[in-house]
């Protein structure tokens, strides 16, 4: 008896060993001529990727944190002047190219590689060393995108990295990752992982922290000078933008992220056309759905948002949405949470017909709204008035709900925030202040970015030598600020 249980027992083991080998032996570890199967990948795509050097000029730290108290009037400032000194500060990046008409070629990477300054200076290094001055095209600080674009020779060789399915790729696929880590010392460097996981959100990256997240995680090796870089598939195809790192050392521990590509090809004819995205807007302020609310809302499950506010003359408004409603379907689809909710309402488009299943009282309703284009936008399409303004004044101003204004946690919901003030500009030899919040112009209460635009441009049709300025700086520091213009 004993020695039938170790033969059936060597049988079982052999024809396990025989499974495995043959399960083993259909995955493509090694092709026929003996190489990785990334081999030819990279080979095919090594000459998109490029090098990203970005020079900008940053002004003295001293103007962005002066103190709102009396030793910056102007007897304290005769015998202790700030000093004015400009600092030269370089960053790399990495980008891809992904498409070519005629000699001009357009590069996909992160709007915090290239958006640093409206005066900086890209510089594009391609695989065989050639160096072109880019310049940008269009920026999302929404989804961290952007696109540059440089010129090149009509009979240029130019590779183009084609673009895949995000939304194809599954956790535990073979992902590549080409970039330049560090520096451009190390430009074209490879690294391979597996998709750890996807749809990762509300992560915090700091004052560059995205709105729209839905990235895909890798351990696919990220560092510093990776981020633009493509996220390849087994199959040779971009499926996402690497962007991020989770770090407590500022290297790479085998957690990236990357944007999926599948977000960035929604946005990419709104940057190369207008300069800027257009999204559509509906006019809620939404909150994530909680056990604790579930509960208190008696709902059947997690899923769906809340509204926390409806804002006036909005299609929310217009369609009958109110404070309290549940929103569980958009257009026909679930939705899952708050993260999803908030791209499924950007990836629309402006003028969409739109209909919401909501839970209103314990009852289900339906409703539908026409979206309109963000507020946002209307200021975005005139880039010229926030280039003019910031010639004259020497002041960029961003919206009091952008994420530069989040990092000072502003209990305000009106005026726009001081984002960067020019050196030897009208505003630096003032009392402003980056930081500092807007609330009047003159005699015009300032609101938003338009607002403040329009109050610009009034001032400068009236050739105004100097202007009175009425400003919140934080906490809860309101005073007046007189800039003399000529």
């Amino acid at each position: 008896m004993f020695h039938q249980r170790v033969k059936y027992s060597l049988i079982i083991l052999l024809l396990v060993i025989c499974f495995s080998t043959t399960a083993f032996a259909s995955i493509p570890l090694v092709g026929n001529d003996g190489h990785s199967p990334f081999v030819k990948i990279v080979d095919d795509l090594i000459g998109t990727v490029v090098n990203i050097k970005v020079e900008w000029e940053t002004q003295s730290s001293y103007k962005q944190f002066s103190s709102p108290l009396p030793f910056n009037e102007d007897f304290f400032k005769f015998f202790f002047p700030e000093p004015k000194n400009k600092r030269r500060t370089v960053g790399y990046g990495s980008g891809f190219i992904f498409r070519k008409e005629g000699n001009v070629v357009y590069i996909l990477t992160n709007n915090h590689v290239v958006g640093k300054s409206d005066d900086a200076k890209i510089t594009i290094t391609m695989d065989d060393k050639k160096c072109y001055v880019a310049e940008v095209v269009g920026l999302d600080d929404k989804t961290d995108v952007a696109v540059i674009k440089i010129v090149v020779d009509k009979d240029a060789d130019i590779s183009i990295a084609p673009l895949g399915d995000s939304d194809w790729i599954q956790v535990g696929d073979w992902v590549i990752a080409i970039g330049n880590p560090f520096s451009e010392n190390l430009r074209g460097t490879v690294t391979t992982g597996v998709v750890s996981a996807k749809g990762r959100a509300n992560l915090n990256f700091g004052a560059d922290s995205p709105v729209y997240q839905d990235y895909i995680q890798t351990d696919a090796a990220i560092n510093p000078g990776n981020s633009g870089g493509p996220l390849v598939d087994i199959h040779g195809k971009v499926i996402g933008i690497n962007a991020a790192i989770s770090s407590v050392s500022g290297g790479n521990i085998g957690i990236g992220f990357a944007i999926p590509i599948n977000i960035v090809k929604v946005l990419i004819d709104d940057l190369i056309d207008k300069g800027f995205v257009e999204r559509a807007y509906l006019g809620i302020l939404p909150q994530e759905i909680t056990p604790a609310l579930q509960k208190s809302l008696d709902l059947p499950n997690l899923e769906g948002v809340l509204i926390g506010k409806v804002e006036d003359d909005t299609p929310a408004q217009k369609a009958g949405l109110k404070k309290r409603d549940v929103i569980i379907k958009f257009d026909d689809e679930p939705v899952k949470n708050l993260n999803k909710f908030r791209l499924m309402v950007a990836n629309k488009q402006v003028g969409d017909k739109i209909s919401m299943k909501i839970i209103r009282n314990g009852k289900e309703l339906t409703k539908t709204a026409k979206l309109e284009s963000f507020p946002e936008s209307s200021v975005a399409s005139k880039p010229q008035n926030a280039k003019d303004a910031k010639s004259w004044l020497g002041i960029e101003v961003k919206s009091i709900d952008s994420d530069f204004a989040r990092q000072f946690n502003l209990n305000i919901d009106k005026g726009v925030i001081v984002s960067k003030i020019d050196i030897d500009s009208p505003a630096y030899d003032s009392n402003l202040n980056v930081g500092d919040v807007i609330l009047e112009l003159g005699d015009e209460e300032i609101e938003s970015t338009k607002d403040y635009f329009k109050a610009v441009e009034k001032m400068k049709d009236e050739d105004a030598d100097s202007m009175l300025i009425y400003v919140l700086t934080p906490p809860q520091f309101y005073h007046y600020v007189a800039i003399k213009v000529q």
